[in-house]
């Protein structure tokens, strides 16, 4: 196991996010413009990209490695320079492919916590790691998309408050269920 994150703990973070995210929805409506800038941020890219890059680097130091450990120490050099390179010649959509990679790099310990574990409950976290990772694929390939699912859901009142009630509810039922069940 790389992470030490139990079950209860992911579904405390995974829910705390979640409640969040949908409170912050239906209590503010202006979060929506706020929103709606994000793909374009140049400071969140670079911050989220940063924060891929110390997650990645503490990763790749640390995990065992088995017959390719000869490739830790080229990695631990070419990381860096990557995200040179990321910061000076990605400037199209750079916070959402930074968001991708950061979704990719969460769903491994939701998913590491909820392993080999026998409630049926852990599914609500394993299905929304699944939907972290399948997201991540799609923002890093295809950034633009986050931008379209942006504009869609911001379109109407209505769509964005069911949205965030959605959300609202799925976080409560993983708390709910972390509480009674993890």
């Amino acid at each position: 196991m790389i992470y030490e994150l139990s079950l209860h703990t992911a579904g405390i973070i995974v829910s705390a996010f979640l409640i969040l995210i949908g409170l912050l929805g239906l209590l503010k409506p202006d979060f929506a413009s706020l929103v709606q800038r994000f793909p374009r941020s140049r400071v969140a890219g670079v911050i989220l990209l940063t924060v891929c890059l110390l997650w990645t680097f503490w990763l790749l130091a640390t995990i065992q490695m088995g017959e390719f450990s000869g490739f830790r120490r080229p990695l631990l050099i070419a990381l860096p320079i990557g995200y040179g390179l990321a910061l000076r010649f990605v400037d199209e959509l750079l916070a959402v492919r930074a968001l991708g990679i950061l979704c990719l790099l969460a769903a491994e310990p939701l998913l590491d916590a909820a392993f080999l574990r026998y409630e049926t409950s852990r599914l609500l976290i394993t299905v929304f790691a699944y939907l972290l990772i399948v997201a991540g694929l799609f923002w890093v390939a295809i950034p633009y998309l986050l931008r379209d699912q942006i504009n869609w859901s911001t379109r109407s009142v209505f769509r964005w408050r069911c949205l965030h009630a959605i959300t609202l509810i799925y976080g409560s039922v993983i708390l709910t269920f972390t509480f009674t069940q993890y």
